[in-house]
């Protein structure tokens, strides 16, 4: 009965916008992987199955910026402003853009900060309560915007659509980037002083999230909302990508859509990881139709099978209703207080 009336409820929060989620051509975007990509005489499909390989053999090299420059940031004492470090063909999205939130602690500013990431076509208030419930802690927080979000957006769109779509390549480099994005934050937040970071995410900010504090030391503690094992499984599986999931059927299987997006996938960072002993917390949903909970349940276990010292929570709803009163306050409350526990 619980279980009908969640779902139920999930879906009218998802047709809201329904209609508003355009089906795009099919692309395999192999000029977004910056020359990485080597087609010869392989198919497009056999060119990505590579290059994921090579992704996951040498990750931190793929997830890792150039060194930034004091002089690349600007700042007017609230937004944050650099260049990314990966150029896309749409001039709004290669300048970064966060907003700092500060906070004092002990009469002082806070040597704590998170960067925060809101959900994929998050608005730009999204997640705003969650940094202000930092600072009531004295923990600092920057709000960062994904790529093609908020002021990123290119002017062609009214959505988010080249985050994730049905062009391959593009989604790998747009995760890419908003990786990198979170690891230059992290050089700024250092520049400011700040002595301990975190990181936290929700939905494909999760995700971003779980592969830059896997790859970046200085990311000490980490909270990810909605967390998922493939991503071509959550775009084939999930309520909220099925417009994409109907180009992408007319060219590949599911299995080839997960082998296609492998080295975007947490499960598949996860061996890799298994000599991590920071903290992080890993926050599913059991009535979740956009991040289906089976799924959630796989990178659960994988990070438990290798030994990542995680604490993890299954809230009593779905994915936009985490969003939702009265939901929305538990969500919150595990957000902020992980943070406050780890760093008394």
């Amino acid at each position: 009965m619980y279980r009908k009336f969640m779902h139920a409820w999930e879906r009218r929060c998802h047709d809201k916008d329904f209609h508003s989620r355009v089906v795009r051509p099919f692309e395999w975007g192999l000029e977004h992987l910056n020359g990485q990509a080597h087609r010869n005489s392989y198919s497009p499909l056999t060119v990505l199955e590579k290059f994921n390989q090579q992704v996951l053999t040498n990750s931190h090299e793929f997830y890792t910026p150039p060194p930034a420059r004091p002089k690349d940031f600007d700042f007017d004492g609230f937004m944050l402003r650099f260049p990314s470090s990966i150029e896309t063909a749409s001039p709004t999205n290669n300048t970064v853009h966060a907003r700092f939130y500060p906070a004092m602690r002990n009469g002082k500013p806070s040597d704590r900060a998170v960067i925060v990431m809101p959900q994929w076509n998050g608005k730009e208030d999204a997640h705003v309560a969650i940094c202000k419930g930092l600072n009531y802690f004295g923990i600092s927080a920057l709000r960062l915007s994904l790529p093609y979000h908020d002021w990123r957006m290119p002017p062609e769109l009214d959505r988010a659509d080249y985050m994730v779509s049905s062009n391959i390549g593009r989604t790998i480099q747009s995760v890419q980037q908003a990786v990198h994005d979170i690891r230059r934050c992290a050089d700024w937040l250092q520049l400011q002083g700040i002595k301990r970071i975190g990181i936290m995410g929700t939905s494909v900010g999760s995700c971003v999230g779980f592969l830059a504090w896997g790859h970046d030391e200085r990311l000490e503690v980490g909270v990810f909302n909605h967390v998922s094992s493939y991503f071509g499984d959550v775009v084939w599986q999930g309520i909220t990508t099925q417009h994409i999931r109907k180009t992408l059927e007319q060219y590949m299987t599911q299995d080839e859509a997960r082998q296609a997006w492998l080295s975007i996938s947490p499960s598949a960072i996860i061996p890799k990881m298994k000599h991590i002993r920071r903290k992080a917390k890993l926050i599913a949903a059991k009535y979740d139709l956009t991040f289906p909970y089976e799924l959630s349940q796989i990178v659960l276990n994988d990070c438990e099978r290798h030994g990542l010292p995680i604490d993890k929570v299954i809230l009593p709803c779905g994915h936009y209703t985490s969003g939702k009163a009265p939901y929305k306050f538990l969500d919150g409350y595990h957000i902020v207080s992980y943070f406050v526990r780890q760093w008394r």
